[in-house]
């Protein structure tokens, strides 16, 4: 079974030690000859300039495919898409398209007047400037959506608008993935659907973050993971389960997978070797 392609996402950083994090993480897994590396904007559009910075710095410097984060958080069309002709310029050509969380103290997603209404309409707008866009899905039920059917059907509708890939929220059980793109499948979507990996680096982060996107923690891992805490043994098990869990993937047939680093590489650098993707140079020696 040959070793899948990988990508991985960056934040942007916030504070110049944060920079040389993110730059440290860069150095880490570049080596790795990722498919494109991303960086995220925050909740709410709040990091929309750190992570401008962020993309054009990896774009010059990094000898990468960067993907640029664009949301439609609290901002009109033309501020949106002025953005994606900043980054055009600036070399981008590839955009993850996502609504975006809602600004800090609301409770729910509330367009711009002048915005645009949701991803859909995004993703049709950069398609149309020319961009390679990836949009986000969910393998369970997104907490805004009424029914998994309605993520099933928003998600065709924005591959229709010419999205050209998904990558899925993370999930914790291969079977959890492979339902969902058997469904994507039957509704007549043809884009790869790449699933997104999240390795265990914080427990007690990973249990907010789950808590926050709907993502079901199975009880024997979440029992496993508890008493692992503050031991020796918990790094080998998140470095474990990440690589059992993405093999059993790759064993059905995924070819690519999305690695969400929290700007902290070695775990997911461990995990990525454990699947036999190696430098190049190491590649050379084992051949």
């Amino acid at each position: 079974m040959p070793a899948p392609s990988v990508s991985f996402e960056f934040f942007p950083p916030k504070s110049l030690p944060a920079s040389f994090r993110l730059w440290d993480c860069v150095q880490t897994l570049a080596p790795l000859q990722p498919r494109f590396v991303s960086v995220t904007y925050g909740a709410g559009g709040t990091t929309r300039q750190l992570t401008h910075e962020a993309v054009e710095a990896l774009t010059k410097n990094a000898d990468l495919p960067v993907a640029a984060h664009l949301t439609c958080v609290d901002a009109t069309r033309a501020e949106t898409l002025a953005i994606a002709d900043t980054y055009k310029q600036a070399g981008v050509s590839h955009i993850v398209a996502l609504r975006g969380d809602p600004p800090k103290g609301a409770t729910s997603f509330q367009p711009n007047p002048d915005g645009f209404a949701g991803s859909i309409e995004l993703t049709r707008a950069l398609a149309d400037r020319g961009f390679d866009v990836t949009v986000g899905a969910y393998p369970e039920t997104h907490p805004d959506a009424t029914s998994q059917q309605a993520c099933i059907d928003h998600l065709k509708a924005k591959i229709d608008a010419g999205a050209t890939r998904a990558i899925t929220q993370f999930f914790f059980e291969a079977d959890t993935f492979l339902r969902f793109r058997d469904i994507c499948v039957a509704a007549g979507i043809a884009a790869p659907i790449v699933p997104g990996i999240l390795p265990v680096e914080s427990w007690t982060g990973v249990q907010k973050f789950a808590a926050l996107c709907g993502a079901t923690i199975p009880a024997l891992l979440h029992d496993a993971f508890d008493n692992a805490q503050g031991t020796d043994s918990a790094d080998l098990m998140a470095t474990a389960h990440a690589t059992e869990l993405c093999d059993t993937l790759c064993s059905e047939g995924v070819e690519d997978l999305h690695f969400y680093t929290l700007n902290k590489p070695e775990l997911t650098r461990d995990v990525c070797h454990a699947l036999g993707v190696l430098p190049k140079m190491d590649l050379q020696n084992v051949a």
